[in-house]
Order: C-alpha cells, then sequence, then structure tokens
C-alpha cells in the first residue's frame, strides 16, 4: 500500500507550521501545497492529475474561500477527504464548513486531530480496493481451552502451506495472553501485532515489512507480544484493522486466536475466512469445545466456516469421532494422532516436526485438505481421519 497523498492550501503561519511538523512522523506523501488558489482551472487541472487523498484547507480567514473550494472540488472525478483548518473552534464556523462539504473541522492541537482523519482516510481506501484486489485466503485456530494444541497446529499448518502451494504465507500471533509462535517458529523481529496495532495510521506495506520476521521456508512471521508489553489497554478494533490489511498483502494468513473465545477473537473473526476449533478428547476440552462452537453459530457464524479437529487423539480411545459429533454437534473435520514424544523431541532441538515424520504426515495431509488439493499417490497409509 502506497502511502497517503496529502493537498495542503495553509495561508495561516502558525497552521503550516504545526502541520508539517505533524507530518514528520507520518507515511504521507505531501503533493501540493500553496497558501491560496489563485487560477482554480490551473488548481483543478493539478488536482485531477496528482489525485490527492486527502486535503487540508485553512478556512482561518473566510469560510467562504472553502465553500468556492467544494463547489469547484464536485466537479473532480475522485474527489479527496476534505479537512477543514481552523485557528480555534468557532461554532457558527463548525457548522458553515461541515454544511459546505467538510468531513473533518480540525484545530490546534492538530496531531490527534490528524491521525485520526488520515486513518480513516487509509481505511476507506483499502475498502475501495477490496474490490479490486484479491484478499488472502485466512485461517484462524483456537483452541477450546489451554493445551489443546492450536498453536502447534497453526504453525505445522502454515509451513506445510509455503512447502505445498510456494505461495506468500503470513503466520499471525493473535493471542495476547500467552502467544508462543514466535518461540517456535525463531521469529527475528522485535516487533509485533501490537506494534502494528498501535501505528495504524502509519501501516503501508514499507511500514508492516520492517515489522515481520522471515521464518522457517520464507514463511513471514509476526508475533505476539509479551505481556510486559501489554501495560497499555488497546481494543479489538485496531487488531482488525491490521488483519484486515495484511489480508491484501498474502495468499494465506494463518491467525493462532489462542484459546476460547474473548473480544478480541469475536472481532478478529469478521476478518477469518475459515476457524480451525481444536479440541483434544478430554471431558473439560469436549466441555469447552461445545460451549465455543455453540456460541459461534449462535452468533450467526456459518456451520460451513467451523471445522473441528480433535488433537493427541490415542490409539485406543474410548470415544470415537462419531460419538464426538453426536455430542458436540458438529462434524469433526480431522483428528491428528497422539505424537508427544516426536513433537517434544522436535521442540527440544528448536524445530518444527519434519514432513516425513509420523504426526509431520498428518499435518501435511491436512493442509492439502484445506488447500482441496489431490495427495500424491503413496503405498504409505496415513491416519488422518476426514
Amino acid at each position: 500500500m502506497n502511502p497517503l497523498n496529502i493537498g495542503l492550501v495553509i495561508s495561516d503561519q502558525s497552521l503550516w507550521n504545526e502541520v508539517h511538523q505533524c507530518l514528520k512522523d507520518v507515511p504521507v506523501r505531501v503533493v501540493m501545497q500553496q497558501a491560496s488558489v489563485g487560477d482554480w482551472n490551473l488548481f483543478l487541472d493539478q488536482m485531477d492529475r496528482l489525485q490527492p487523498d486527502v486535503f487540508l484547507f485553512d478556512i482561518t480567514r473566510s469560510v467562504r474561500s472553502f465553500e468556492e473550494a467544494m463547489r469547484n472540488m464536485r466537479s473532480l472525478a475522485s474527489p479527496p477527504m476534505m479537512v477543514v483548518l481552523h485557528t480555534s473552534a468557532e461554532p457558527e464556523t463548525i457548522l458553515a464548513a461541515i454544511r459546505a462539504g467538510a468531513q473533518e473541522y480540525l484545530y490546534p492541537p492538530l496531531e490527534a486531530g490528524l491521525k485520526k482523519a488520515f486513518e480513516r482516510a487509509t481505511a476507506e481506501r483499502m475498502k475501495r480496493q477490496v474490490h479490486t484486489r484479491p484478499r488472502a485466503r485466512t485461517l484462524g485456530f483456537v483452541s477450546s481451552k489451554g493445551g489443546c494444541g492450536a498453536t502447534t497446529v497453526a504453525c505445522h499448518v502454515a509451513t506445510e502451506l509455503q512447502r505445498l502451494t510456494s505461495q506468500n504465507i503470513l503466520l499471525a500471533d493473535f493471542d495476547l495472553d500467552a502467544g508462543i509462535v514466535g518461540f517456535l517458529m525463531k521469529a527475528k523481529t522485535p516487533y509485533t501485532v501490537l506494534d502494528a496495532a498501535q501505528n495504524t495510521h502509519r501501516l503501508d506495506l514499507s511500514y508492516w515489512k520492517a515489522l515481520i520476521s522471515d521464518g522457517k521456508m520464507s514463511l513471514e512471521v509476526i508475533p505476539a507480544p509479551s505481556l510486559m508489553s501489554l501495560r497499555r489497554s488497546e481494543g479489538p478494533e485496531p487488531f482488525r484493522y491490521v488483519l484486515s490489511f495484511v489480508r491484501t498483502a498474502y495468499d494465506w494468513v494463518v491467525v493462532d486466536l489462542g484459546r476460547n473465545l474473548n473480544t478480541l477473537t469475536m472481532a478478529l473473526l469478521e476478518e477469518v475466512d475459515e476457524v480451525f476449533l481444536i479440541a483434544t478428547l478430554d471431558l473439560p476440552a469436549l466441555h469447552q469445545a461445545k460451549l465455543v462452537a455453540h456460541t459461534l453459530l449462535d452468533y450467526g457464524f456459518s456451520p460451513t466456516r467451523l471445522h473441528l479437529i480433535l488433537n493427541r487423539v490415542p490409539k485406543r480411545s474410548d470415544l470415537t469421532p462419531e460419538e464426538v459429533e453426536r455430542i458436540l454437534g458438529v462434524p469433526v473435520y480431522a483428528t491428528l494422532p497422539n505424537s508427544y514424544p516426536e513433537l517434544f523431541e522436535a521442540y527440544a532441538h528448536g524445530n518444527l516436526l519434519p514432513p516425513n515424520s509420523e504426526l509431520g504426515q498428518q499435518f501435511s495431509k491436512l493442509a492439502l485438505k484445506i488447500t482441496g488439493a489431490q495427495a500424491p499417490k503413496s503405498k504409505a497409509r496415513l491416519t488422518l481421519s476426514i
């Protein structure tokens, strides 16, 4: 995503100085700036050619100049967001500016207001691009309770997707309680999804590339923040904005959503195509899985987007997948065998499971099922239930 293009018509020197000071740390490009408009025909030609996303217009001297500007700018094919500036808040002037067509009215101090205006302009531009640019297929992995293995499954599926498809894959850790994707994937970046969420006004492709880490097999990884970095609480919307943004930059986005459901998870699900609910066969996990599944369905989440995966299934179990389906009311998408010693040994050496290991083959087959691709013919018998 390119930086926002900004146009300026500012006559007041104090506003001019403050605006330029604010723009120093913001990823925008000033494409035109002047103290006033002389020749309107020439000005409109420049606007058509440069197509600023946001235009800052100083009305300190007269609101009538802005009314004239709006009459002329309505002829443009792509009118910018119009932000009027004034040295003070005057109710009558504010009302006149809004009636003339201003989307924002700002007065000193400008920094916070400009940041929010740029965030809105960026969001609007992203919405327009969504209709012309393919969005990544986004997979969310959530554990019914802690310890069910959503992170392990997410990391291995993301790695297998990259190996099988050779497409651009992002593995994103949105588990703000105990995210360990960065640790398992040996992420090299000191930045996290929190840095992206706190800088949505700066979020373009170049800024994003500075945040992410190249993980295994060229898989790109963005870790979750450490507990110490979450001193300042963040609402869910910035994180949803980040997920919406990254969907325009990759072919696949694999998201670790942590355990159970919370406000953040529910917000992120709006940007997730398919949810993989990970549960084990112990009764607390199955109880929580039933609650999670039915909560999602009650909220209108489509059953076709919800997939139940039974993890660490022993070779001999008192419960069959068919019985679990009957108990939970949700079909079992896949089962993964209990290979904890194999997994523990891989983690002890700082690696994920190799694709030719017993459990590694199950992850490969799971990734194949997700992609819809045909598995290669092999004499080896795989145990993944589908």
